[in-house]
């Protein structure tokens, strides 16, 4: 069946706006352009316009999909598996917010107690699913799946004090880098102090710490750019300062 572009949006339940501007991008073209220069899109568009929204749906950036729909080992029946596997984990994780919900409504209405580590069971696992979605693949290549396994295991049974530690551990970190960037020098005082506590915070997540594995993952703050992103939210650089005081760290 072959579809004009207000067609497509309606069928879809998006603007022509945002289909155009796919095209643009060359990220949706069309099959063809009617005599009077109109859009027209056919099935092969309709299973990538399909395509485009699962990825978004996951919170893929339009770069990033438009890399994978233009790989040339993309097989669509594998990401249609590989969108389930993920929708089905969204799907549980919602559960566990929903659950988690109920029994606050119970406790609240009816006097029903509930765990401290019942409250906290859904975000842990929206934390897991988050930290997957951005970075799984990278870590899974660099450190493997078991590792990223215990490490998630470990955030999930985490008890509500431990997790509100590791949260401010991390917010500490960011603080002292701040300060360490002031003074300047990565292996100065402060800055060896800064990767301390880098330490002390990614040995909440890690069932074992290792230097080389701190000096690897400080690499990636600044080769990959949404590492980069965090951490330089403190001020530009940060991310590059941090990696030379953990490189600096690690070899004492």
């Amino acid at each position: 069946m072959i579809y004009t572009i207000q067609k497509l949006g309606e069928l879809a339940g998006i603007s022509t706006r945002t289909i155009r501007y796919y095209d643009e991008i060359d990220l949706l073209k069309p099959a063809s352009l009617s005599e009077a220069g109109y859009r027209m899109y056919g099935s092969a568009e309709v299973n990538r316009l399909q395509q485009i929204l699962f990825y978004r749906e996951l919170g893929i950036s339009l770069g990033q999909i438009k890399e994978i729909l233009i790989s040339p080992g993309f097989d669509r029946t594998v990401a249609l598996k590989e969108h389930k596997e993920k929708l089905i984990q969204k799907r549980a994780q919602l559960d566990l917010l929903i659950n988690n919900v109920d029994k606050s409504i119970q406790e609240y209405e009816r006097g029903i107690k509930m765990t401290d580590k019942e409250k906290f069971e859904g975000f842990k696992q929206e934390l897991v699913d988050n930290n997957e979605d951005m970075y799984g693949e990278e870590i899974r290549n660099n450190y493997g799946n078991n590792v990223i396994d215990q490490s998630n295991a470990i955030l999930k049974n985490m008890t509500k004090e431990h997790y509100e530690d590791v949260v401010n551990l991390e917010q500490d970190v960011l603080d002292s880098l701040k300060e360490a960037i002031a003074a300047g020098d990565p292996t100065s005082k402060l800055g060896q102090k800064t990767a301390e506590l880098h330490k002390q915070w990614i040995s909440f997540h890690w069932p074992n710490y290792s230097k080389e594995a701190h000096a690897g993952l400080a690499e990636m703050y600044v080769a990959d750019e949404r590492f980069q992103a965090y951490y330089d939210k403190v001020q530009p650089g940060a991310a590059q300062f941090l990696r030379d005081a953990i490189v600096e760290y690690t070899k004492n």
